[in-house]
């Protein structure tokens, strides 16, 4: 039975529907069977009867009437981190990994480019790829004792106020203990992969995707101490709105799922046992992604060095060794040992360069 690809694709946008006709139709002309949304099947079918892009050989298969999630071995996502969080989401309950094609701007969850497109047709019809897993977390809204809303984000669960013109309060806790309050515009609780997203917007760190870590950053906070903080992914994060301002809150999850926080609200976020699957085309590595998608200035790098010039570094040292008297064990090339400054002896007290001033007493100044 061939392989079955689901083809998801941003087709609002024209150029989306472009790649998606001819993603279908690389897919069918190597045997397999792509897949589409019902709403991005009458997406193509319109933009056929306009003459946007030419027919498909044939129609492709419909998810959910066709065939089922189970059925499909990958899924190729067109368009920015955007359609990658919403095909995420579609592909929550099952296995199904991802390979994602950037047609939008940076693009940090695209696994290649738009000009990549048939190099990435051919390594899914070649099955060339790997698969790696990225930590999701769930999110528990409470209100009192009351679990009110669960839900769950691959890049990052916000707690922002809800009215422009004033600020929210909140109590942050790590792990059962409170860590600060203050006024600010929300906090922001991420994943590794979402580092690079909103937590990065708000001044968070750069963690590396196989890094596993839980992050807390807060967005504009009033405080001396609000600090980005980086902790175990087994922790439990807390953000809890506080009265004080009688601002209530909503939480975001991704960008795409909301719930409205009333005053006294909690909400807890903690690692997901269920993680969301990304397939790779190649092992480059997140420093080169980095680079590539910041466009960070990288002039004066000269490499790293090579284990053949290792070797010839250590053969030239070894020889240069043998040619020297004996020395102190431990003692090392190119390095000096000093004791601590507060060891070393005090200096004497050195006179001053200039002779004081004599002080004239009140009254018997010199008359003029």
């Amino acid at each position: 039975m061939p392989r079955k690809i689901l083809v998801l694709a941003h087709t609002g946008r024209e150029d989306a529907i472009r790649a998606a006709v001819h993603t279908c139709t690389a897919l069918q002309e190597s045997g397999l069977v792509p897949v589409l949304l019902d709403s991005d099947v009458e997406s193509i079918r319109e933009a056929v009867r306009l003459g946007l892009v030419p027919p498909l050989q044939s129609a492709p298969a419909t998810l959910g009437v066709d065939c089922q999630l189970a059925e499909i071995s990958l899924g190729v996502v067109l368009g920015g981190d955007g359609s990658v969080l919403r095909a995420a989401e579609l592909v929550r309950d099952s296995e199904l990994p991802l390979l994602a094609v950037n047609l939008g701007h940076v693009g940090f969850l695209a696994e290649s480019e738009r000009t990549d497109l048939s190099r990435t047709v051919e390594a899914v019809v070649a099955q060339d790829y790997s698969v790696e897993e990225r930590m999701a977390i769930d999110v528990r809204v409470f209100q009192g004792e009351d679990l009110v809303a669960r839900t769950w984000a691959l890049n990052e669960a916000s707690v922002e106020k809800s009215n422009r013109e004033r600020m929210l309060e909140v109590v942050t806790a790590v792990d059962g203990s409170p860590i600060s309050t203050y006024g600010c515009d929300g906090v922001v609780m991420a994943t590794p992969t979402g580092s690079t997203a909103y937590a990065f917007s708000a001044g968070g760190p750069v963690v590396w995707p196989e890094v596993q870590a839980m992050l807390m950053v807060p967005i504009s906070a009033h405080a001396l101490f609000a600090k980005p903080l980086v902790v175990s992914p087994d922790s439990v994060l807390t953000v809890e709105v506080l009265p004080r301002t009688n601002e209530p809150g909503v939480l975001w999850c991704d960008g795409r799922r909301t719930v409205d926080l009333p005053l006294g609200s909690r909400i807890e976020v903690t690692r997901s046992s269920q993680p969301v699957r990304i397939a790779r085309l190649s092992r480059t590595p997140f420093s080169d992604r980095l680079v590539r998608k910041f466009n960070l200035p990288t002039k004066g790098w000269r490499g790293p060095i090579t284990a053949q010039d290792r070797a010839e570094t250590e053969a030239r040292e070894s020889r240069a060794v043998s040619r020297r008297p004996a020395a102190d064990p431990s003692s090392s090339r190119g390095v000096s040992v000093v004791e601590p400054h507060h060891l070393a002896p005090r200096p004497g007290v050195v006179p001053p360069a200039t002779a004081a001033m004599p002080v004239i007493p009140r009254g018997n100044e010199p008359q003029e």
